[in-house]
């Protein structure tokens, strides 16, 4: 049995704990609705910022034959854009992003460089020997477009280049406080019927907006295409921070009430440690009374 004085010790030291977990949570809170409040905002330009581009692709003589939208028959080398945390104490949330992605594109045949947005990503797919082209840490919370956009004109300008034939956006996305699930899609080339509020390619009719362009569609889809793509990556990024914040909010509310369990425990073996010890004191204390008495006599 251990000593009061190890159980003392441990009572302290878990008190320490469930008070670093509980600001935690409050700091995550925090965290999470201004990163909810940051993506939710950025969904109607992302939107009508596609459909001013399928706009411009599907008109008579347009653009549909530019870069972005030619599927390439011979699929040689992938990359992915793949977004984790850069801290840890969030749960299952970077394990599960890395292990769904990893096993997505296991069946894929061709060579999948990576992207590594967040450094515990980084870390876990170097240990798991992934090969990484660049790689962006220590993100701000929430970030702004002009903080993560060299990572969509990375992307785009690898695959124009021609070093990559498709280009995949791996992410969590925030559906609510409990519930975050993983996204992996392809955002190179680009495809007519992506539905941004289903997220899903299931879209059939066309935009019914009139759009004006100035100046000529050549030159705003020039202008457009590499934002589009920034701007994809800014949302993910913006998503997967949200339910980083909640993870780690629901990860650290565990953790305290753990705590306090263990506490409670603790603190009835302390009681009952002390109780025994008490006992045995006062049983001392009655038999030497005991013996004295028996010595006068």
């Amino acid at each position: 049995m251990s000593s009061i004085h190890e159980v003392r010790q441990r009572i302290r030291s878990v008190k320490s704990i469930a008070q670093v977990t509980r600001a935690l949570e409050t700091v995550s809170a925090s965290k999470v609705r201004k990163a909810t409040q940051a993506y939710l905002s950025t969904r109607p330009y992302i939107e009508r910022a596609w459909k001013v581009l399928i706009h411009l692709a599907r008109q008579p003589g347009g653009t549909a034959d530019h870069p972005v939208f030619r599927t390439r028959p011979d699929v040689k080398n992938v990359l992915v854009v793949f977004i984790s945390g850069d801290r840890g104490l969030a749960g299952a949330y970077n394990v599960n992003i890395l292990r769904k992605t990893l096993n997505f594109f296991k069946k894929f045949e061709t060579p999948v460089t990576y992207i590594a947005v967040g450094g515990k990503g980084r870390d876990m797919l170097l240990r798991r020997k992934q090969k990484i082209m660049a790689e962006f840490s220590n993100i701000p919370s929430p970030p702004k477009f002009l903080d993560v956009s060299a990572i969509g004109h990375i992307a785009l300008d690898e695959f124009l280049m021609g070093n990559f034939d498709e280009v995949y956006l791996a992410y969590t996305d925030f559906v609510n406080m409990l519930k975050q699930e993983t996204v992996i899609r392809k955002i190179l080339p680009l495809e007519y019927e992506y539905d941004y509020n289903m997220k899903s390619y299931n879209l059939t009719h066309p935009t019914k907006a009139v759009f004006t362009y100035e100046p000529s569609r050549e030159e705003i889809m020039d202008a457009i295409v590499p934002r589009f793509i920034s701007l994809q990556v800014h949302e993910a990024i913006l998503s997967s921070q949200a339910s980083e914040h909640a993870a780690r909010m629901v990860a650290m509310r565990n953790a305290s009430q753990n705590a306090r369990k263990l506490i409670t425990s603790l603190q009835l073996e302390y009681n009952k440690i002390r109780q025994q010890g008490i006992t045995s004191d006062i049983l001392d204390i009655a038999g030497g009374a005991s013996a004295q008495k028996k010595n006068r006599v």
